[in-house]
Formats: C-alpha cells, structure tokens, sequence
C-alpha cells in the first residue's frame, strides 16, 4: 500500500490507541494467573492479535465479548506444540520464558524481521533453570522444554528490557521462592515498572525491585484474584506522532493519555518542552499547537522508540538537534538510525551518526518518494515530516503501520491531514 501526504496544516480532537506495551503484558498476565480476565480497551494490533493468539495456543480461552476480551485461563496447559509470535519482539522474548513452563517440547517461531532478531540470551539462560533450549545460531525458530524452575541467576539487560519482564513473569507463574535475578546494565527501566505495575494489578507475586540490579521474590504466598478486570491505557508511543503532528502542524488535542504511566514514552513531553511546542497538560487530554521550535537534546536510551518521531520534530526545528542512544536502534524491526537517515534523507533531512549521537539538522523538508522498509515507525515518522513539506510525499509499504497502530492513516484523516492510499 501507499500513502501520499500533501502539506497539511492539521486539527481536531484524537484519542489515542491502546497501549500494545500494556496489552501484551496483560495476556501475558492474563495466561498465567488463572482464572477469568476482562480487558476493556483492547488493542487492535498486529502485536496485540499474535499476544492473543499466543495465549490460546498456550491452553487460555479468549472471547470477544462487545468492546472487551475475556481470557479465561488455567495456566500454561498448551493446546498446541507451537506458538507463533508474529513480528513481536516482545512477545518473543516475553513468552518464551512462559512457554518453558511446560514439560514438553514447544516450537517457537515468528515472521518477517523478528526472525533475524538475536536470541542468544535463551540460550545462556534458560539451561541455567532447567529448561531445554535451541535456537538456530541465536534466531529463530527455537525450541524449549521445561519446566523452568526459578533459580538465583545473573542477566545481562544491555540489549532489551523485555527478556527480564518475561522471567519476571515466569517466576511469579512457578512460584518462585527466595529466588533472586540479578541483572546488569539494564536499559529501559520504566518498561519493567509497567511490567511490575501490572503483575501487580493481576495479583501476581511481585518481587522486591533492588534498585534494578536485583528482583527478589520472597518466600511470602500470594493469593492471586480469580477475576481481575483491566482496562488498557493509551498508548505513549503512537500518542507521540500525535503530538509532534501537533506540534508542528497542529494545533490538536490528544486524549487518552494517562500522565503518570509507566510507559517509557511519556518521556516525549521533555522533548516537547525543550523544542517549545505550545502545549496545555492536562489529565485525559493534552492540546497542543505550533511555533517557532528551536533545537533539542535528548537521551533516548530508556526510550527508544521515540527516535522516529523525535526525528520527525527535529526536522521542523531551527538549528541541531541531538538524541542520544542510537546503539538501541540496531535490532528494530530495521537497523533504525541508518533507516531513519536513509529515508528522511530523501525528504532533505539531514541526519549524522556520530557514535550513539543522532544529530539531525533542521530546516527545509521537500516532497520525496520514500519507504517504509517493513518498519511500523518508518512510515509514521515520514508522514508525520511530510505535514510540512514543501511537496507531497510518497511512502510505500504503509501498511507497515498494522503492526502497532492500524488506525495511524485513518487518525491523520480525521485530523484533516491531505493523504490517499493506494494499493500498488
């Protein structure tokens, strides 16, 4: 599919998507709980659907019941000798460590770029808790067989945050007792509180957070709740390209948007701030608007999925701006700084790489024909550049978009961005 984005002043009211961050957790959660879960607001995405998909094929009955999802669950019972993970990479590397719960042999397999993503912690971890592991030289498809018994072991969090969520869940589901992950060099630290928050909610046993270097689970019972209802928060990460269209081409209200979540992508409104975005803050909806932007820094290593639109707002700047973190953009659904400076680079954005600084000239954006290169953010960040173009822009493989935020092309309409698609 393509998209075509004609210079476009935008404005209007928009609630953003579900949180897949919180969606995904929640089947996870969901699964090994037990018992009878309602999730209001649920996601709609790619990544959301293979979640579900992941949870019936691991012995969880789930329902579409008007604008909820009910799970039912007895545990990890699977029903299925493999799970398929779509492109997710969290949800790879957050139910493997689940699905090794289980005393038999499951495959493990997934899609499109997730099938290149490394793997190797699998392999140096899980033999240390029982379970059986292969990977093909670190990538998929894997096996495992379990059980996983929860064990004192060391992790090392410089590549993803999302390995030690799925531990932490699958200690909790193994009623881990006197257990202690250590870890090193964790990245990403608010994603494990919104993975702690939400263990939390499900009444999972939660461990004692030690400063992020050690998650110890006591040796106290917890009683888990039989029916836990949870609604799904907007999500920070698409809210994001809302919020620079607004700032840039706005003005606009973005709702849905909880100001104290745990989701590391909250950290947007910083950038915003430094930029000097007109913004109103308040609880449920934040109205933002344009002017003058000025140059920013920023330290993107616990957030690294706001490299797309921080780029995007960058390129409507005057003068440098600088984001720090470009070593966590390497294994995304593309190599994404290189991805980013090649396709912006098309529109006349000019982006220099210098060691884990992206520097990202601002100015003048022209019409161009780009690609989305299998990457949901590629194509946000573009058509979001594109509202201040100096001529339309063209992105091919729009539907990349499907994977976090299916709703992106027909969100900019109603915000009354000029934009067709077309199926080529």
């Amino acid at each position: 599919m393509q998209a075509i984005i004609h210079p476009s002043a935008v404005s209007g009211r928009i609630t953003a998507p579900a949180s897949k961050s919180a969606m995904q957790r929640a089947c996870a959660a969901a699964l090994v709980k037990g018992g009878r879960t309602v999730l209001h607001n649920p996601g709609v995405s790619a990544d959301d659907r293979a979640a579900l998909d992941i949870i019936r094929q691991l012995g969880a009955s789930v329902e579409n019941v008007g604008d909820t999802v009910v799970v039912d669950s007895r545990g990890v019972q699977p029903v299925s000798k493999a799970i398929h993970c779509g492109e997710s990479g969290l949800s790879v590397r957050m139910f493997t460590p689940l699905a090794a719960l289980w005393h038999e042999e499951i495959s493990i397999t997934g899609g499109g770029s997730l099938l290149q993503r490394p793997l190797d912690f699998f392999d140096e971890v899980l033999p240390q808790l029982g379970v059986d592991c292969t990977t093909q030289k670190g990538r998929l498809p894997m096996t495992v067989r379990g059980p996983l018994k929860p064990a004192d072991v060391e992790v090392d969090g410089s590549l993803s945050s999302q390995y030690l969520t799925g531990l932490l869940m699958a200690y909790a589901a193994a009623g881990a007792h006197n257990a202690t992950i250590s870890v090193r060099n964790l990245n990403s630290k608010p994603y494990i509180d919104l993975t702690l928050e939400v263990m939390k909610t499900f009444g999972l046993k939660t461990p004692e957070n030690r400063n992020y270097e050690q998650f110890y689970f006591t040796d106290d019972d917890t009683q888990t709740p039989p029916d836990v209802s949870y609604t799904v928060e907007g999500d920070w990460s698409g809210g994001a390209f809302l919020l620079v269209a607004g700032a840039i081409a706005g003005p606009v209200s973005v709702c849905g948007l909880d100001l104290s979540s745990a989701q590391a992508d909250r950290a947007v409104l910083q950038a915003l701030m430094q930029c000097g975005a007109v913004m109103s803050v308040m609880d449920g909806q934040i109205d933002i608007g344009p002017a003058r932007l000025k140059a920013f820094h920023f330290n993107a290593t616990d957030c690294p999925d706001l490299f797309p639109p921080l780029a995007a707002l960058a390129s409507a700047c005057d003068g440098r701006s600088v984001i720090e973190g470009v070593h966590r953009l390497a294994h995304k659904e593309s190599n994404r700084a290189q991805t980013l400076q090649e396709e912006l680079g098309k529109m006349g954005i000019g982006i220099e790489l210098q060691d884990d600084l992206m520097i990202i000239e601002g100015g003048t954006v022209r019409g161009a024909d780009v690609h989305a290169r299998h990457d949901h953010r590629i194509a946000m960040a573009c058509a979001v550049a594109a509202l201040r173009a100096g001529g339309p822009v063209s992105i091919d493989n729009a539907e990349a978009v499907n994977k976090s935020y299916p709703q992106f092309w027909d969100h900019l309409r109603q915000l009354k961005a000029d934009l067709s698609l077309t199926n080529n």
